[in-house]
């Protein structure tokens, strides 16, 4: 009897899983078609077509590439050495407040956010040519920057935190 009822079991959950996995592949087509889509009518775009341009260009190519020497570091979850190599931003960014930082002979831009919260003030100490350990968890490019653009988690001067972002509240 015992035998016969893990035969049902069994055979009831091979059946139900064969269900399930069966919608899931018929759905992950479509999206990944409709993001391919809108990827494709993007870049005919005038939009598209300029971030194309700039990216062909030296200074999209120095960012691409400084980009993506950091990417790795952010994606193994390591800390990164950096010096504060100016405490302005270019002039007319819109990435809220931050500062110039050198890593391994690469100027990126840090941006934290906006410039109201007073998490800030601990990072209004800091001056050009100081040592911090930045752990960041996104870096992205834009045309309209010749510098990649790095987003702290946190960052460390001496062994204590001067920045550490707060997470989301009341949200994925």
């Amino acid at each position: 009897m015992k035998i016969l009822m893990y035969a049902l079991l069994l055979s009831l959950a091979g059946l139900s899983g064969l269900f399930y996995t069966s919608d899931v592949k018929a759905i992950k087509p479509t999206i990944v078609g409709n993001n391919r889509a809108s990827f494709k009518s993007w870049q005919a775009s005038p939009a598209g077509v300029e971030f194309q341009l700039w990216e062909d260009s030296p200074i999209g190519k120095k960012v691409h590439v400084g980009a993506m020497k950091i990417n790795r570091a952010i994606r193994g979850n390591a800390s990164i050495m950096g010096v504060v190599s100016s405490l302005r931003l270019p002039e007319g960014s819109r990435v809220g407040y931050g500062f110039m930082v050198k890593i391994d002979g690469v100027e990126y831009m840090l941006a934290f956010g906006d410039e109201s919260y007073n998490e800030f003030d601990d990072l209004r100490s800091l001056q050009v040519n100081d040592n911090i350990l930045i752990k960041s968890h996104h870096v992205s490019k834009a045309p309209k920057y010749a510098y990649p653009i790095l987003t702290a988690s946190y960052v460390t001067k001496d062994h204590k935190f001067v920045f550490k972002r707060k997470a989301n509240q009341g949200g994925c």
